[in-house]
């Protein structure tokens, strides 16, 4: 066997109604002045203000930085840095899906050592532990709360910046179902094939291991059970959600991901105002991508098992990856996602002239995944 490092958040607190223990968390890390990271949308449910008093009435000193956008920009990181460092705050609160997770980690990044975001590209480039971060996820699908990853957009050069380092995973993370049971039917969908991404391609990773692969599958079993079901509203399959994406996210975060998140996420930056949305950018490729990867005897084998642990049948390897092609699309059918970026419309690929035709796009895009 392989030696292999496995990391997770030092504290994960799971249940309905956990966010009440916010301020518990808060005091475990030895915190003063929260500042919350969070996006309109929360804020105008009233639900970042709900996170804000339950901090308040603890004692504790509070600001807010909502402005996060889906695709966070360099732009917003910067702002977001500059807000935290004048709030004197000494602990951040990561409170949203993984937008605002990921603008928290890269604010914490470049408070406590300074520079821009994009000098610290790559993996392994953060010195050390950063600000203080609890995570707070109120979508069923990043699981951004226990990972070591950071994708910020520069909307100005049409790439993203990937961060990968240990050193950024959040220190806390509070895992409430009752957060992600507002969610909308699409992001429900679009966040949901996001986590059977991240399980999937952690599973068939080559740098899988003893610890992820039960993780990896578990969460595959139960995004195979409950996906459709919280899509059409069932609220305690939308609760096992959110717990198997947290499952997905810390199987992921260890054995990394694969060529579907490369696409989806150049796709995400080029295309014009994030108009593909990440969870659905996955949705479209993963089928894609499993059948070039299966050409591969030891990720059609790991395939395979995937299927049989979904019970789709099949009597060889060759069939087993049919039929989780198969089954893939079907439930991008059955949840309203394209099956390729032509169904999108006319959308454009931006350049400094301009804006050019999809088909243009498409004829990139080989040179923009690379």
């Amino acid at each position: 066997m392989n030696d292999f490092s496995f990391s997770v958040p030092q504290n994960i607190m799971v249940g309905r109604g956990s966010l009440a223990k916010l301020p518990e968390a808060a005091k475990q890390l030895g915190g003063s002045h929260a500042f919350i990271i969070s996006g309109p949308h929360l804020t105008k449910m009233g639900l970042v203000g709900k996170v804000s008093d339950s901090l308040k009435a603890a004692g504790f000193a509070v600001d807010a930085f909502t402005e996060t956008e889906g695709n966070p920009s360099t732009d917003t990181v910067e702002k977001a840095a500059a807000a935290y460092k004048a709030s004197g705050a000494d602990f951040i609160v990561a409170f949203g899906g993984g937008s605002p997770m990921d603008v928290a980690k890269a604010v914490g990044v470049v408070v406590k050592y300074g520079g821009r975001i994009e000098e610290y590209e790559g993996a392994h480039k953060v010195p050390g532990k950063i600000v203080p971060l609890i995570a707070i996820p109120t979508t069923a699908g990043t699981g951004s709360e226990v990972t070591a990853f950071s994708v910020i957009t520069d909307y100005h050069k049409g790439i993203k910046y990937p961060l990968a380092d240990f050193n950024i995973t959040p220190d806390v993370a509070i895992v409430d179902p009752e957060l992600a049971e507002k969610m909308p039917p699409k992001l429900t969908a679009h966040t949901g094939m996001d986590a059977m991404t991240h399980a999937i391609e952690a599973y068939v990773s080559t740098l899988h291991c003893d610890y992820t692969d039960p993780l990896a599958i578990h969460a595959i079993k139960m995004i195979h059970r409950d996906l459709k079901k919280s899509y059409d509203g069932d609220m305690e399959a939308r609760d096992r959600m959110h717990n198997a994406q947290c499952l997905a996210g810390m199987a992921f975060s260890n054995a990394l991901l694969g060529i579907v998140h490369s696409m989806a996420h150049k796709t995400g930056a080029a295309y014009t105002g994030g108009h593909i949305i990440h969870g659905a950018a996955n949705a479209m490729y993963l089928p894609k991508v499993i059948a070039f990867n299966a050409k591969d005897p030891e990720a059609k084998k790991r395939y395979g098992v995937i299927a049989d642990e979904m019970k789709l049948g099949g009597s060889n390897d060759d069939e087993k990856v049919k039929l989780l092609i198969e089954y893939l699309r079907g439930m991008n059918d059955a949840l309203n996602i394209p099956h390729c970026i032509k169904n999108y419309g006319p959308d454009s690929y931006p350049t400094e002239q301009g804006f050019v035709p999809e088909e243009v796009f498409l004829e990139r895009l080989p040179e923009i995944a690379k």
